[in-house]
């Protein structure tokens, strides 16, 4: 078995080929010979020194090796064709970092958010104390917050920080939780109270004289993907203007090397972990919030760890002065990390740009486990096992989690309407917005449960965020323009299509744009057309309720009722409609048509 983690080739920045750039280049050449990086004094060292940053993003409590699509990446041949890797789980992890680490005496390693919440059972059903405890192993030196770090709260998230007891359910052995090792920064999260960072904006690694300086953020637009509970007494300030505050207030305090942790990402032309974003034709290489950010980041910070958006790239995005700047992401779950390579001037203090590469590399399973981790899972599954083994339905075959329309999403608004009825006959429809339904149901999964069974751990994976189901009045204008914010607005570039409960249809036309995508003369109820005057109950989850997802219209419901939390509603579906003898088939996903 191999040990060597898979990697890209290496992106390493090059000057412009004009007369100026030409003269630096040379002068930088006969500024770092070969040799440059080695000290020749036995006690002293040399002027240049090579910092290897280790990163990583948007882990989401995946301590176990994820499955189905979760698990794995889309690796690009030398052909041009494309294969997958099996990929994650922090044993894995745990063991390619810490190889990746060898003959590198200065290493940090760093996050870009998003390391608990939306949670496997494992890690959730704890409130993450699994998982600080897996990246306190892990020897993470530092992380940004991201959204889902406020999925509890700020109150919460200052405990996974501090350490402690949680406050309803008490300790969950026999050691009081001790909280992190490393720091979150949240540098743009500004309590409404005292006008502060809610945590530390920032934070400095040092070593024998070496001193590199990391600003956290997360998205500006983090009360709009999070629950109005969590983020309440909170203001999230804009990422570019935060990052160049606290650059200056590093580079006062004699700090000139400056790494971004940004949980905000883009999207790559390709799902190639190993796309060469950089190379002749490949345009932009990536698009998104990220590229304005880091277009406009101040060029005192060297380079921009990235995350949110689930993709892998490294990049090259010019700063403000047009020097290209390093800008990467390493997927999800723990399926990549990034292994970056910032050689750092002992005169300047500063990084050389001009030698700054970088690589995603696959954590593969073919790799020993890392002992310490298989034990500290061992431990939490022992735990969990007797909550999350209970069976809770069954299915026929695979219930998948992709697609506009999915037949999880469809699954998870038919058991919402029919909790809703409970509450209240009059109940018409349930909607689900696709970002809370976090993974499929797997008919042969894995575990003792049998070929077809469906777990409590499987459902909690599939709705881990413990929202209400809410019930509002919509009036039927609203209701469609709800419809047509799932394509337009801060929707638009990055649609956000509703999963609907059976009996909503409609055509959605993605030969248009914006809120003309959605057919407004299709759009039925039990067959009937909507009719904009009358008036409708409609079920969904209280982030939506609270016009989550950027649906201002679900948030303007009347005659609110709040119903118990989300995965009660679909274990309760489950076991009422399923059976061994008659198993619930996976819905068929044609209650929207899709036009191309």
């Amino acid at each position: 078995m191999s040990s060597v983690p898979r990697r890209t080739r290496r992106r390493t920045y090059a000057f412009l080929a004009s007369a100026a750039g030409l003269a630096t280049a040379a002068a930088l050449a006969t500024a770092l010979p070969a040799d440059a990086h080695e000290s020749h004094h036995p006690h002293r060292p040399g002027r240049y020194q090579d910092v290897q940053l280790l990163s990583f993003n948007d882990l989401h409590g995946n301590l176990e090796p994820p499955s189905g699509s979760s698990g794995r990446v889309t690796e690009l041949q030398p052909d041009g064709t494309t294969k997958t890797i099996d990929a994650g789980g922090v044993e894995y992890l745990a063991t390619h970092l810490r190889q990746a680490r060898k003959g590198h005496p200065y290493s940090v390693t760093a996050a870009g958010g998003d390391l608990v919440g939306a949670s496997p059972l494992l890690s959730g059903l704890f409130h993450d104390e699994p998982t600080v405890e897996a990246l306190n192993k892990l020897d993470l030196d530092v992380t940004s917050v991201g959204n889902h770090e406020f999925d509890e709260g700020a109150r919460e998230l200052a405990r996974l920080q501090n350490g402690g007891c949680h406050p309803k359910d008490g300790c969950y052995t026999d050691q009081e939780f001790q909280g992190a090792d490393f720091p979150y920064l949240a540098a743009n999260v500004q309590d409404d109270k005292t006008g502060k960072p809610i945590l530390k904006p920032y934070w400095v690694w040092k070593k024998n004289g070496v001193k590199i300086g990391f600003i956290g953020v997360t998205l500006e637009g983090t009360p709009g993907v999070v629950s109005a509970e969590g983020v309440k007494g909170l203001t999230f300030k804009d990422e570019t203007e935060t990052i160049n505050k606290y650059a200056k207030v590093l580079q006062r305090q004699g700090v000139q090397s400056i790494v971004a942790l940004v949980h905000e990402g883009g999207y790559p032309a390709s799902g190639s972990y190993n796309y060469d974003c950089d190379s002749p034709g490949a345009g932009d290489g990536i698009s998104g919030p990220i590229v304005d950010i880091a277009k406009n980041v101040t060029p005192a910070v060297d380079a921009l760890v990235t995350g949110h958006t689930h993709q892998a790239y490294v990049c090259t995005v010019p700063d403000p002065s047009g020097r290209p700047r390093m800008v990467t992401s390493a997927s999800s779950f723990g399926r990549l990390y990034t292994d970056t390579t910032l050689t750092y001037d002992r005169r300047t203090g500063d990084i050389v740009r001009t030698a700054v590469n970088s690589d995603n590399h696959v954590v593969t399973r073919d790799v020993p486990k890392a002992q310490d981790l298989t034990d500290l899972i061992g431990k939490w599954n022992t735990l969990a096992a007797p909550i999350g083994n209970r069976p809770i339905g069954y299915i026929s075959g695979d219930i998948g989690n992709t697609g506009t329309e999915s037949p999880m999403g469809d699954l998870v608004a038919d058991a919402q309407l029919a909790y809703g009825r409970e509450l209240d006959p009059k109940t018409s429809l349930a909607l689900m917005n696709p970002g809370g339904v976090r993974a499929g149901l797997t008919y042969a999964a894995k575990g003792a449960e049998g070929d077809g069974v469906v777990t409590y751990a499987e459902g909690f994976t599939v709705q881990p965020f413990s929202n209400t189901v809410n019930l509002v009045d919509l009036t039927g204008a609203q209701l469609v323009q709800a419809l047509k914010e799932q394509v337009s607005g801060p929707n638009e570039a990055a649609p956000r299509i509703l999963q609907p409960s059976a009996g909503l249809t409609y055509t959605l036309d993605l030969t248009k744009s914006g809120a003309d995508r959605v057919v407004t003369d299709s759009i039925r109820l039990n067959g009937a057309p909507i009719d904009p005057a009358a008036t409708y109950r409609v079920a969904m989850n209280a982030f939506l309720a609270g016009g989550g997802d950027g649906f201002p219209s679900l948030g303007q419901g009347k005659n609110p009722l709040v119903g118990t939390d989300d995965l009660a509603a679909l274990v309760k579906y489950l076991t009422a409609n399923s059976s061994a003898s008659s198993p619930i088939a996976p819905p068929a996903a044609n209650r929207i048509t899709i036009i191309k």
